[in-house]
């Protein structure tokens, strides 16, 4: 009996200390999951503290060079070529012959054509006086003129088609691409030159919608040649684009006179100064990153008390990476710059760096 009762208070003080232990595990397992807890609830963020800094506010746009005019000149009428009088590199006048065709079949038709027109210019010379003795009718007199009329047109069309027979340039310049050799048969609208006016070349670039305001027409730009790093071009802005591409880009041309060393596709880059002429200006400045839903929406996100805070500022001019800020910052706030998507206003954060 005794014996029982020792196996009795013994199972009993096991029992005790086992749920002792495991009241103390959970206690110390609730403590540390509530620490965990803590740590998850922060959202990892990296920041910047907001100061001033001189900002180059030049901007620049890279793009290539493209003639001031092309064009692909062709024939005005079928037949096959007898003589081409230019080669690749030639320099070329407006006007200037630079092919012609065979024109024997086309004389033959001038030729009849002029006979046609002296067989109804004395067919209508009897009518006038047929007319004036009663001899033919009003209308006989009309038939004839208009046949007249007919036959001078005819004859005309045929001058036209012989002049036709010479291939002449459209423009000056100078043939960059010769597609055609004697002997060749040709048909209205078959690229026989490529002729291109490099006397004058655009350099043709996409300016963001940021900077667009801060150029004009007649406007003077540096320009760096890539493959000319000795020498330094400056050109005008002839064209600047009404409309954007789709990525808020718009063209602008630059006009550059050739001193002979440039060549249509080389590439080049288009200084552009500010209105004030000023290489750099002191400015208050965060990261282009920093914005939580797109610059234009002007809302970030900084530090207070350990959490996130959204503010909305008015932005400036984009400058590269950096957006100037105009109002909404005063210098030395912590501004986050990663992390953004998983923040809402209250956020508790940890700080990466």
């Amino acid at each position: 009996m005794k014996k029982t009762l020792i196996y009795i208070i013994v199972a009993a003080v096991l029992i005790g200390l086992a749920a002792w232990k495991i009241s103390d595990n959970k206690k110390k397992q609730e403590t540390e999951v509530k620490e965990v807890a803590k740590q998850v609830d922060k959202i990892n963020v990296n920041v910047i503290t907001v100061t001033r800094e001189n900002i180059n506010t030049d901007y620049s746009a890279n793009g290539t060079f493209i003639p001031k005019q092309e064009m692909n000149q062709s024939a005005d009428i079928s037949g096959r070529v007898v003589s081409v009088f230019v080669k690749e590199g030639s320099r070329v006048g407006a006007g200037q012959v630079l092919a012609t065709i065979k024109r024997d079949a086309i004389e033959v038709d001038v030729t009849q054509a002029q006979n046609n027109l002296q067989n109804a210019i004395a067919d209508n010379q009897r009518y006038e006086n047929a007319y004036k003795t009663g001899g033919v009718t009003k209308q006989q007199l009309d038939n004839s003129r208009l046949q007249l009329k007919n036959m001078q047109a005819a004859v005309r069309a045929q001058g036209v088609k012989i002049n036709d027979t010479s291939i002449r340039a459209g423009i000056s310049g100078t043939i960059n691409k010769k597609m055609v050799e004697p002997g060749m048969v040709v048909a209205p609208g078959t690229a026989l030159f490529e002729i291109v006016n490099i006397n004058s070349l655009k350099l043709s670039v996409l300016v963001d919608e940021s900077q667009i305001g801060r150029i004009a027409l007649g406007q003077e730009v540096a320009i760096n040649v890539n493959v000319l790093p000795e020498e330094s071009f400056t050109g005008r802005i002839t064209f600047i684009a009404p409309k954007s591409d789709a990525s808020l880009n718009f063209p602008v041309e630059i006009e550059v006179q050739n001193r002979g060393n440039l060549k249509a596709g080389m590439y080049a880059t288009a200084l552009f100064k500010t209105n004030n002429g000023a290489e750099t200006q002191n400015m208050l400045t965060v990261p282009a990153e920093a914005f939580a839903n797109g610059v234009s929406s002007g809302q970030i996100f900084i530090i207070q008390n350990g959490t996130a805070k959204m503010i909305t500022v008015k932005t400036g001019k984009v400058y590269g990476d950096k957006v100037q800020i105009i109002s909404g910052l005063n210098g030395g706030e912590q501004v986050i710059t990663s992390g953004q998507i998983n923040l809402d206003n209250g956020s508790k954060i940890n700080i990466v760096k």
